[in-house]
């Protein structure tokens, strides 16, 4: 049986982990990006050369990766963040079709920020994009870490300016702003995604 593989995208704190988890709860398997790209960063010493190299020798040692100095460091310069995700695209593509292939769904979800810059966009069969105002974003993130306002607004335009012209063909909207019912809004994205 192939599976259809569904993307769960949107800005930072724009609610795609909250729908993930509604997701899972309702039992289906939610492939996250972020942190198996975490996992895979960790244990793969390739990506630890090619970030020395190509993004900031000092975002390694020789405990690993350290995050703040690489977060610092991408996330206030465009052409970095390009560089660090192209190390990482690929790995994390290879891993999903490595996870699809052992899966026996109907459907699947991958949650990802990075839809377009990945590539992810041509592994899918349908979008679905989660969206909130800003200031709940800015609000969200902000609770959950230790960033500042001004970081917090730097990784949004980090995002934003990565916006690509052409969407993928099939793309549901969730509005994700803490008045508007996330569940009904799922169910009703199911149902078209079967049809």
């Amino acid at each position: 049986m192939s599976t259809e593989l569904i993307a769960i995208t949107g800005g930072i704190g724009s609610g795609k982990s909250i729908a993930s988890r509604v997701l899972t709860a309702m039992g289906y398997e939610v492939y996250d990006c972020d942190s198996r790209a975490k996992e895979i960063m960790d244990r793969d010493r390739n990506i630890h050369r090619r970030i020395a190299e190509e993004v900031e020798p000092k975002c390694i040692s020789d405990c690993g990766i350290n995050r703040a100095i690489l977060s610092a460091t991408v996330f206030a310069d465009a052409e970095r963040l390009a560089a660090l995700n192209a190390i990482v695209h690929g790995a994390v593509k290879e891993d999903i079709a490595l996870w699809l292939a052992g899966l026996d769904r109907k459907t699947a979800f991958v949650e990802t920020a990075i839809l377009y810059e990945s590539g992810l966009d041509r592994m899918v069969d349908c979008v679905w994009e989660v969206s909130a105002p800003t200031e709940l974003r800015i609000e969200r993130v902000m609770r959950r870490s230790a960033l500042t306002e001004e970081a917090v607004i730097a990784r949004i335009k980090a995002q934003e300016s990565t916006i690509v012209d052409t969407p993928h063909p099939h793309i549901i909207k969730l509005i994700n702003d803490g008045v508007s019912p996330l569940l009904p809004q799922i169910e009703k994205a199911l149902e078209k995604t079967w049809q």
